[in-house]
């Protein structure tokens, strides 16, 4: 007995197979329940197909869809150069545009802009730490001075110069109460600081052009050229107050609230170099360990041909790059804003600057930019926000150029 089991043409096993006319009964009710299993078989074997293919689609998209929506950044050199704060200060000085600035958030553990209530715009913290380090390394009482931050209108520095009382005690006698010392309260109120460049509007176009490092050249030239001459010469009034503008009297006689002075022993003159020698041993012993000779050049280089009775000069130039040089043994600072030798001048000063004199400063240094005022040109107004005065009176010491 033969059958044929052929399926029909593009239909598989979806339709019944023909069985031969001489089948028994028994045997094609076999075939019918042979037929059905294997029917569902296929059923079953094509849904597993079909879910483990629908499987891998979505597998498929969680690995490869995020990644072209989510790429990783631009590593070109163009991409790097530019950073976000960069970039918006440029954009809002080239063309005033505060866009980038109004929406600029940075990474919290660089220095931060923000933009004032006022209306004022911070500068970029690159700018703004080139303009602090040319002040920090000028030719400034700065330099050797305290300088501390502040958030407020001003600084307060509270000064113990008094001594307490004292006494000797026995055994079986009574303490006597003793004096108790005096603490003075010295206030340094905060001004304002400004400097206003300009450049064209078509330099401001030109994207070659290196808008930070000029717009830092200037500030930084501005602000220490004016500050360097208010911690000398300040009269305190919408200023910083310099040391020289307080009430001196002679060393012999000085009391707190001036500056002790010694006198050269010539009007306008040296006598010698006593006078220097005498001017180190006028400041206490507590203060020399760290004390600076302050003066300009014109007087350095009369106090450089000087020399001791043993024919050694008493200036010595420093050992090392950038090693200041010493009178004395004690570096000396060349301020040119401090007075010439003239008669009754005080052209030398000698103290600790760190004890003595105190510069109070906010951290903030903002720009406003100006494209109507100077037209063709653009102003860029600079304002910074610092104080100064002298902070300690037996820290520092002057010489007079005076008999007397």
């Amino acid at each position: 007995m033969t059958t044929e089991l052929k399926p029909r043409t593009g239909e598989g096993l979806t339709k019944d197979l023909p069985l031969a006319s001489g089948m028994t009964p028994n045997l094609k009710s076999a075939f019918s329940g042979f037929i059905s299993d294997l029917r569902g078989f296929r059923a079953d074997i094509h849904n597993r197909l079909q879910q483990q293919e629908e499987r891998l689609t979505m597998l498929d998209q969680k690995s490869y869809a995020p990644r072209a929506r989510i790429s990783r950044p631009n590593l070109s050199a163009q991409s790097e150069g530019e950073a976000p704060h960069q970039k918006a200060f440029a954009a809002y000085l080239r063309s005033g545009d505060d866009d980038g600035l109004r929406g600029l958030v940075l990474d919290s553990k660089a220095m931060s802009t923000a933009v004032a209530g006022d209306g004022g715009y911070l500068v970029d913290p690159e700018t703004s730490q080139r303009i602090q380090s040319v002040l920090t390394s000028g030719a400034s009482v700065r330099a050797i001075a305290n300088v501390v931050q502040v958030e407020a209108t001003s600084y307060d520095v509270l000064v113990d110069h008094s001594d307490i009382g004292h006494g000797w005690a026995t055994e079986i006698g009574s303490t006597v109460e003793t004096g108790t010392p005096v603490i003075d309260r010295i206030t340094i109120p905060l001004h304002e600081l400004s400097a206003l460049p300009k450049a064209s509007q078509r330099l401001l176009d030109d994207s070659a052009f290196d808008l930070e490092g000029w717009l830092a050249g200037r500030i930084a030239d501005r602000f220490a050229r004016a500050e360097a001459a208010a911690f000398v010469s300040g009269n305190g009034i919408d200023k910083p107050r310099g040391f020289l503008t307080h009430a001196t009297v002679d060393n012999d006689i000085w009391v707190w609230g001036s500056l002790g002075t010694v006198p050269t022993g010539v009007d306008g003159a040296f006598a010698g170099a006593d006078a220097i020698v005498d001017l180190v041993y006028a400041l206490g012993a507590a203060y020399r360990a760290r004390a600076v000779f302050v003066m300009n050049s014109k007087t350095a280089g009369a106090v450089r041909k000087m020399k001791d009775n043993d024919g050694r000069f008493l200036w010595s130039d420093g050992l090392a790059a950038a090693e200041p040089a010493r009178l004395l043994g004690y570096p000396v600072l060349i301020a040119e804003d401090m007075p010439d030798i003239a008669s009754g001048s005080h052209a030398i000063a000698f103290g600790d600057f760190a004890a003595g004199y105190t510069i109070a400063e906010r951290p903030d240094l903002r720009v406003l930019r100006d494209p109507f005022s100077a037209k063709p040109h653009v102003l860029f107004y600079a304002t910074k926000r610092v104080g100064g005065d002298v902070s300690d009176f037996a820290a520092i010491k002057l010489l007079r150029f005076a008999i007397a």
